[in-house]
């Protein structure tokens, strides 16, 4: 087992972290993606994770603003801070020093740091294990074309991957948007004369208003300052129908990153979200052939959160000095990341089009449409 992999199997957060002992052997038991049990990786024997009596309920957003650091909906975590890209995660409290899972530094283990946060509610345990996890990885990887050819070397190799519950926010949001703008109408005309006679589109516009209203069910916001956002987002649809109640079994075997983006914070990136499918809605209701939004104001009322973590499949590769993230849905097997491109490689393809172009035309030009005859 490499040494990333062992890394993955993590013991959860906690101010004292809980472990789950054999009851066969006295190994620590560690959660098997795909099923609701912990399982011993030396003598196979499993612990089924009781089925929780607690609901995934939504909480009231501006209540938890007020309450803040409430005793009953807190955690403290023992942490580490990457020194090189500020990511905080928990880590095994037997190890001195290991790889960071976001950006492949050295993290040296002096000290753990203590902090608390709202605790997860829930959560979506991971269904792909570590191999099934690598098949994946290595499918999107050799699909890369126009990749550095040690990037391929390096899913062959069997390079790290890392085992991430990371936080998200949830928010749902009853909204209310007054709005003011224009709505085009096409109309042609024909200008010109003789040879320069021609029909000319233009747009009428007049001037509109209305109120448009919608319910945003679980708009899913990151928040992690670890991951790139861009690439987070396309692992999505998440299937959050599945949330289970947070359970600290399903963490055993398994790091967690602490929450670097606030509730409110959260909710102010929800918005952007929002407004893009207002707009639509908005442009929709002005209707015409074209629409111009002047002015938009929204109100969010019944503003509910959960605060959720999600799994995901991490490894971080350097190459020349630079970071490059790929991500793997733990639940999909849905692949996306950052990559480098090879120069030579895009150079040799350029080079060949343009050879095989070459060749083409002069075979046109000496036997197909020269013009010439035979002898």
């Amino acid at each position: 087992m490499s040494q990333m992999e062992t890394a993955g199997a993590e013991a959860p957060a906690g101010t004292s972290p809980t472990q789950f002992p054999c009851e066969e052997c006295g190994a620590v038991l560690t959660f098997a993606p795909g099923m609701d049990a912990l399982k011993c990786q030396y003598c196979g024997h499993e612990n089924p994770i009781p089925e929780s009596e607690e609901s995934v309920d939504e909480l009231d957003y501006h209540a938890a603003l007020r309450q803040g650091s409430a005793a009953d909906e807190t955690i403290t975590e023992q942490t580490i801070k990457c020194g090189t890209c500020a990511a905080e995660f928990t880590l095994d409290p037997n190890v001195t020093s290991d790889e960071c899972p976001f950006c492949g530094s050295t993290v040296v283990i002096e000290s753990a740091q203590s902090s608390t946060h709202l605790k997860p509610k829930s959560l979506l345990p991971f269904k792909l294990d570590h191999r099934e996890a690598r098949e994946s990885f290595k499918k999107w990887l050799s699909s890369r074309w126009f990749a550095p050819s040690n990037l391929a070397r390096y899913a062959r190799d069997d390079g790290p991957l890392a085992g991430m519950y990371t936080p998200y926010w949830t928010y749902d949001s009853d909204t209310t948007s007054h709005y003011r703008g224009q709505r085009g109408i096409n109309y042609t005309v024909t200008v010109g004369s003789g040879k320069n006679r021609r029909t000319v589109t233009k747009t009428r516009w007049t001037p509109v208003s209305g109120t448009v209203q919608r319910f945003f069910d679980d708009v899913l916001v990151l928040a992690s300052n670890s991951l790139p956002r861009n690439i987070a987002e396309k692992l999505e649809p998440w299937d959050l129908e599945n949330l289970v109640p947070y359970n600290e079994g399903y963490l055993s075997g398994f790091r967690a990153e602490s929450y670097q983006v606030s509730l409110d914070d959260g909710f102010e990136y929800a918005k952007k979200i929002m407004d893009r499918t207002i707009r639509s809605d908005v442009r929709r209701q002005i209707g015409g052939d074209k629409q111009r939004i002047t002015s938009l104001s929204t109100r969010h009322d019944g503003i509910t959160y959960k605060h959720i973590l999600l799994p995901v499949w991490l490894a971080a590769y350097r190459y020349k000095d630079k970071v490059y993230r790929f991500l793997v849905n733990a639940r999909t097997g849905e692949v996306h990341g950052e990559r480098p491109w090879s120069w030579i490689k895009i150079a040799a393809a350029v080079l060949g089009v343009v050879v095989v172009a070459a060749g083409a035309y002069y075979a046109y030009v000496t036997f197909g449409g020269g013009g010439g005859k035979p002898v």
